[in-house]
């Protein structure tokens, strides 16, 4: 799929490779934040005008809703889903739950049900039977992680786990770099702010208590940009407040609750059509979210022209540029065949009262403003005006050649849109033009080669203004089988 030498795998610290990049290249990090930040200053970076796109570990919360006490589905879905981004990879990814705010009526439920199945989780060897965490990923980790544990201790109290006393199954204790979970309860989060500002990266998080949503919202957002934030609620008006006032400092939001957690990836997982990236301490960078993730590394650059140039340039049919009506109908074309901008302009049709009610008794659409005129005061329209539907459906009458040919099939609409009221007594035509034609590759040797095309249908008055545009998709046999 690559071609060759387009991916390179340097195993060590690869020192000094950002000093050789040239404008046009774009490096993208994932790590930690102050190593983001050191990388992001590379003077090399700033002269070149090099795209930087980081995304940073953060201090992600999960937010227990004020619904979710002991008892609901929820309030044991956090338990759970806390307890696994604490000890998942022994803490040490950039989703992990750092933060776990909770209703302060609710502290001491969440520390002792968090505690019960932090205990659960059996330490060491993961290839061991029963265990449930291994190792950080070296010494140097370990270090850092006491070092920072030590840190947060002096603002707040350990409540689960210990540096010192916890057991090891299938490793040497004291050769791994092996660290027990470390729960801890910050009484006072608004004062007491080295939650805020300093992360463990590790299987550490502290507990922090709030009166209502606000201060909740206000916590969340302490962490001065996270790439995720989940709350979990069954409370649909405490997701909307939440969401609306913390967004803004999170790349993701998942919100949990029993009707989702079946099909839900996690706190720590983000789907792959979705962005993941996150503001402020997380870095201000993005990546994945689909096609969008591609368009990251690609140079976008606008394009000024009449819109016929615009049109030869992307391949796609700009509104006003140049319309070649000769030749034959483009349903006699093969996929090949058809060039973007061959149009065809049709006959008009007469619309008619007996058009409408027609219409209204083959669709049971017998909306008032088609079928009475008694009650258009105070609408828009001045008489019955004809069914936007048949004005589409009048429009295919007239743009389709019928007989057999490589048409095969009418594949969908898109955009359609009805711009101005058609009354009995006006003439409609079409212009039909194609827009955008997409190859489609073989799934199956016996299967037919084919394409689609999509033609802008433009529909217009006696006055030659549009009244209804639509682009609608054409599946169309090639000529070459092969």
């Amino acid at each position: 799929i690559l071609p060759e030498g387009s991916l390179q795998l340097i195993c060590g610290s690869a020192r000094g490779i950002i000093d050789h990049v040239e404008t046009g290249d774009i490096v993208t990090f994932t790590g930690s934040a102050s190593t983001g930040m050191m990388l992001k200053s590379n003077p090399r970076l700033i002269e070149k005008a090099v795209s930087f796109n980081m995304e940073a570990d953060s201090l992600n919360c999960s937010v227990l809703g004020e619904d979710a006490v002991p008892g609901t589905a929820e309030f044991d879905l956090f338990i759970k889903e806390v307890q696994r981004e604490m000890t998942v990879k022994a803490g040490q990814k950039c989703t992990a739950v750092r933060r776990i705010i909770v209703p302060e009526k609710l502290v001491e439920d969440v520390q002792i049900a968090l505690g019960k199945r932090l205990s659960k989780t059996t330490i060491g060897d993961p290839s061991v039977e029963g265990v449930r965490m291994g190792s950080l990923a070296g010494n140097e980790q370990k270090i850092e992680v006491t070092e920072k544990v030590k840190q947060l201790a002096q603002t707040q109290k350990i409540v689960y786990g210990s540096l010192e006393e916890f057991e090891v199954t299938g490793a040497d204790k004291n050769k791994g770099a092996f660290i027990s979970p470390i729960l801890f309860l910050n009484d006072d989060p608004f004062n007491k702010t080295d939650c805020h500002n300093v992360e463990a990266f590790g299987p550490v998080s502290t507990i922090l208590p709030y009166k209502t949503i606000d201060e909740a919202i206000e916590l969340a957002r302490m962490g001065k940009g996270s790439l995720v934030c989940s709350i979990i609620t069954n409370d649909m008006k405490i997701a909307e407040q939440f969401v609306l006032g913390a967004a803004s400092m999170h790349g993701r939001i998942l919100v949990l609750n029993e009707a989702c957690s079946k099909e839900s990836t996690g706190h720590g997982s983000p789907m792959p059509l979705l962005t993941h990236g996150g503001p402020g301490r997380a870095g201000g960078g993005e990546e994945m979210g689909g096609v969008r993730g591609i368009k990251h590394y690609l140079q976008r650059t606008a394009i000024q022209g009449h819109p016929t140039t615009i049109t030869a340039l992307t391949k796609q049919y700009q509104v006003g540029g140049a319309q070649n009506t000769e030749g034959p109908h483009v349903f006699r074309k093969h996929f090949e065949e058809i060039e973007i901008g061959d149009t065809v302009i049709t006959d008009t049709h007469l619309v008619t009262l007996d058009n409408i009610n027609e219409f209204a008794e083959l669709s049971g659409d017998k909306f008032y403003a088609h079928m009475d005129e008694n009650s258009l005061d105070g609408t828009i329209f001045t008489e019955r005006v004809a069914h936007g539907y048949f004005i589409m459906s009048k429009a295919a009458g007239l743009f389709v050649d019928p007989a057999k040919g490589p048409v095969l099939l009418n594949y969908g609409i898109d955009e359609c849109r009805f711009t101005k009221p058609v009354y009995p007594g006006m003439t409609i035509g079409v212009r039909f033009t194609a827009k955008e034609k997409i190859s489609q590759e073989k799934r199956e040797d016996d299967e037919f080669s084919k394409g689609i095309v999509k033609f802008l249908v433009d529909v217009y008055d006696d006055e030659g203004e549009t009244v209804m545009l639509a682009t609608i998709l054409t599946m169309v046999r090639k000529l070459d089988q092969s």
